[in-house]
């Protein structure tokens, strides 16, 4: 992450506070350290108590403060996040998948309302903040909100969803200069997809259609987000860029 992060002016979001949820792990963890080593006061946060006090011991991480917050609990979102006093950037980074589960309506439910309802529940608690800074939103898509995946219903639908609801929220945002993006990730090895890439013939697959002819790592999206919440980023609202190594595009 070195050298995505000496790419940026070392104090690019000083003074400023971002929040990220799902970020006690994989993609939402990257996405903090990214921040916090930018000069932001970063809040982290995740559902594992267990993780939580895990991750509080490791001196890599003490420039992150990490907070236990479900996003499924409105109620706790709309208590949390006003004591944050000041928001400069909302990271919705929380997801889950439930392969072939998916197909049983509970499981169903509850990959919709983590992948894609906690990010409108939080970038709506998050609203009076982000309009007092004029900061921004950034989504997290997925290669699966344009390709399809027949073990991953519930996955596929809650990523297309947020390509929409990132539209959306951008227009109703945009008049107090709150920007809305998003970005789509594709392959990048966390535990989510160990059970592709750690297998050799699956993971050949990917880097054969892979524009790249690699996976991604979680540091491949950091430096999107980074440009996305920086003034480098004033006019672009309302999209969701891909971070995929051209996976979408190619062809077998």
């Amino acid at each position: 992450m070195k050298d995505i992060l000496n790419t940026f002016r070392k104090d690019l979001f000083a003074g400023q506070k971002v929040l990220v949820s799902g970020a006690t792990s994989g993609i939402g963890l990257a996405i903090a350290q990214g921040f916090a080593g930018m000069g932001a006061e970063v809040i982290a946060t995740g559902t594992s108590r267990a993780k939580i006090d895990k991750l509080v011991t490791d001196p890599a991480l003490s420039g992150i403060r990490f907070e236990q917050l479900d996003g499924r609990d409105r109620a706790a979102i709309d208590r949390f996040v006003p004591t944050l006093g000041q928001l400069s950037v909302l990271v919705n980074a929380a997801g889950i998948v439930k392969p072939d589960d998916e197909f049983n309506e509970d499981a169903y439910m509850d990959v919709i309302d983590v992948n894609l309802n906690s990010a409108m529940r939080f970038a709506m608690a998050a609203y009076p903040l982000l309009k007092q800074s004029k900061g921004a939103v950034i989504n997290t898509a997925s290669m699966l909100s344009y390709l399809a995946d027949d073990r991953v219903p519930a996955y596929c639908a809650s990523k297309t969803g947020i390509v929409g609801l990132t539209r959306a929220l951008a227009h109703k945002f945009g008049p107090d200069g709150i920007r809305v993006n998003s970005i789509a990730p594709g392959y990048h090895k966390t535990t989510m997809t160990e059970d592709i890439w750690s297998v050799p013939e699956l993971a050949g697959k990917i880097v054969h259609r892979t524009a790249l002819k690699r996976w991604g790592t979680v540091d491949d999206l950091v430096g999107t987000c980074l440009f996305l919440a920086s003034p480098a980023a004033l006019y672009v609202t309302g999209t969701t860029l891909p971070v995929d190594g051209g996976y979408v595009n190619g062809g077998w």
